[in-house]
C-alpha cells in the first residue's frame, strides 16, 4: 500500500494469546490488514520461538506485524496489566486448550464484563459438541476428517504436507472476527465467535461427500482415482527431472497433438472426446511418456508454454525463494530472524487496491514492545521498571 493509503483495519486493535499455527495466522491476516496486533508472551517467549526441525518456520512464519508483550500472567500484576489493555481492544484471540483461559480470569464472560463490546474469538479444536474436549491436532482432524485418507489412499492414510487445517481454521476465525466488526457498527454489540480445526477439515472434505452422495459409489482416495482427464500426469524428462502436463478440453487436445506430431492420436475415432481419452489411458499414456523422455525439462516447459496447456516444474518449498513471479509480484515479504539473519516470508495471497500487503513491524524480540505498551497504559518508567525487576514483565530492549 502506499504510505498515505490507510490498511482497510487501521485502528483496529487485537490482543492475542496463541501458539503454534492457528491463532498466530488469524493474528497474522488481521495484521497484514493493518490491525495493531498485540501478542501476549509468557516471560520466556512464546514456546514456538524455540522449535526444532518441522516447527522451526511456524513463529517466523506467521508474526510479523505484531507487537510483543511479555508478562507473567500468573502474577497479580501480570493479570492486572492484561486487563487494563484488554479493555482498550477491539478484539481478544485465543487458541489455548478450553477452560484455560477462563482459569486466568480471561475468559470471555469476564472479558465481556470488563468490555461488553468485546469481539472474543476461541479457536479450537472442535466446536461445541461431543468432542469439544479433545485435544487435536492438524494431524488428528486430518486422519479423522477423511483428509488423510484421501491423501495417502487405503493403504497408507498420509497428512497432507503443510498445517492446512490450522491455516485455514485461523483463516476462518479472521473471517468471523471480520463479520463481528462489521455487524457491531449496526448493533453496537460485540460477541464470542469460533473457529474449529475438525470442521475446516470436514469443510475440505465436502467436495468429496457430495461426490459419494451423488454418484452413489465409494470415494476413490486421490493415489487410487480414476481421473477426470486423459492427460493430467507427473512425466520425465531426459535429464531425470519431472513435469506435471495436463491436456484437459477437446481443443487443448488438438493443439497438443499438432504440435507434437501425433496426427495418427488425434485421427484416431477412439480418442475423440475426453471420455473416450480417458478409457485409453493405458494406450495414450506410454506413447507421450516416451516423447517426453526425450525432452529436457525445459524444453518440455517451453513447449507447454507457448500452446497454453497446464504444466508445473516439481518444486521444492525452498524453491520458492527464488521463484520468478514471487520475486517479482511482491509475493515476499522481507523479515528478519531472532538471530538477526534476513530472510523471506510469504506474503498473504491477496493485492489490495493494487498493492500487496507487507511488513510493516518485523518479528518482535520477546517483550519488545512491553515498554512502550506499559507507557500507554499509564504506567510511569520508574513504574515498569520495578515491574521488569519483580519479573512480572519482560522488555528487550
Amino acid at each position: 500500500m502506499s504510505q498515505n493509503q490507510k490498511l482497510p483495519l487501521d485502528g483496529v486493535r487485537v490482543l492475542e494469546f496463541v501458539h503454534m499455527v492457528m491463532g498466530p495466522t488469524c493474528g497474522l491476516v488481521l495484521a497484514d490488514l493493518g490491525a495493531e496486533v498485540i501478542k501476549i508472551e509468557p516471560l520466556d517467549g512464546d514456546h514456538t520461538r524455540h522449535l526444532p526441525a518441522s516447527g522451526a518456520g511456524f513463529f517466523p512464519t506467521y508474526n510479523r506485524n505484531k507487537k510483543s508483550l511479555a508478562v507473567d500472567l500468573k502474577s497479580a500484576a501480570g493479570r492486572e496489566i492484561v486487563l487494563k489493555l484488554m479493555a482498550t481492544v477491539d478484539v481478544v484471540s485465543e487458541n489455548f486448550r478450553p477452560g484455560a483461559m477462563d482459569k486466568l480470569g480471561f475468559g470471555y464472560a469476564a472479558v465481556k464484563a470488563l468490555k461488553p463490546d468485546i469481539i472474543y474469538c476461541s479457536h479450537k479444536g472442535f466446536l461445541p459438541g461431543p468432542y469439544e474436549n479433545r485435544t487435536a491436532l492438524d494431524e488428528v482432524v486430518q486422519m479423522m476428517g477423511g483428509l488423510a485418507y484421501m491423501t495417502g489412499g487405503r493403504e497408507r492414510p498420509l497428512r497432507a504436507g503443510a498445517s492446512v487445517n490450522d491455516v485455514m481454521g485461523g483463516m476462518f476465525g479472521a473471517i468471523a472476527i471480520l463479520s463481528a466488526i462489521i455487524q457491531r457498527k449496526t448493533t453496537g454489540e460485540g460477541q464470542y465467535v469460533q473457529s474449529g480445526l475438525f470442521e475446516n477439515n470436514v469443510f475440505l472434505m465436502a467436495q468429496h461427500m457430495l461426490e459419494g452422495f451423488m454418484t452413489g459409489k465409494p470415494v476413490v482416495p486421490m493415489p487410487d482415482r480414476v481421473r477426470a482427464w486423459a492427460v493430467y500426469d507427473t512425466f520425465t524428462t531426459a535429464e531425470g527431472e519431472q513435469v506435471f502436463v495436463g491436456v484437459v478440453t477437446d481443443t487443448q487436445w488438438k493443439v497438443f497433438c499438432e504440435s507434437f506430431g501425433l496426427a495418427e492420436l488425434f485421427n484416431d475415432p477412439a480418442l475423440k472426446t475426453n471420455p473416450m481419452r480417458v478409457t485409453e489411458r493405458p494406450r495414450v499414456i506410454p506413447i507421450l511418456t516416451a516423447i517426453f523422455k526425450k525432452m529436457s525439462k525445459q524444453e518440455l516447459m517451453d513447449r507447454c508454454e507457448k500452446l497454453g496447456l497446464p504444466y508445473a516444474p516439481i518444486s521444492r518449498p525452498e524453491d520458492l525463494f527464488d521463484d520468478p513471479h514471487l520475486k517479482a509480484s511482491g509475493g515476499l515479504n522481507d523479515i528478519t530472524l531472532m538471530n538477526g539473519i534476513k530472510t523471506q516470508v510469504p506474503a498473504l495471497p491477496i493485492e489490495i487496491g493494487g498493492h500487496r500487503l507487507g511488513t510493516r513491524i518485523d518479528l518482535p524480540q520477546v517483550g519488545q514492545h512491553t515498554r512502550e505498551l506499559l507507557s500507554a497504559l499509564g504506567y510511569a518508567a520508574p513504574a515498569i521498571d520495578q515491574l521488569i525487576a519483580d519479573g512480572v514483565a519482560r522488555a528487550t530492549e
